[in-house]
């Protein structure tokens, strides 16, 4: 739902959420109980694409409903599995 930013007549600034549908045009101030009108502002615009907000959502849902999980993530390493057997790779220089 889109934020809506409110000022009163001193000077106090808020914030409150609102459907598109509902939105008022005056509000009451929580700071000192005066009247309120709704200002102009700006979208929220960002360059992030659709996967960087999927990240972001992801996020966001654990930090509430953390997944719960029987073993640790990844493959366990199996000894000797970073050893080839490739005389060609024996040429490779090594760090």
């Amino acid at each position: 739902m889109p934020t809506y930013t409110y000022r009163c007549d001193s000077s106090h600034r808020f914030d409150e959420v609102h459907t598109m549908s509902s939105v008022p045009d005056a509000s009451t101030c929580p700071d000192c109980g005066g009247a309120a009108l709704r200002r102009p502002g700006s979208p929220h615009l960002s360059a992030a694409g659709s996967s960087a907000y999927g990240l972001i959502d992801a996020a966001a849902r654990s930090a509430h409903e953390p997944a719960v999980v029987s073993s640790l993530p990844g493959a366990p390493r199996r000894p000797g599995a970073g050893i080839t057997r490739n005389p060609l790779h024996a040429k490779l220089p090594r760090h």
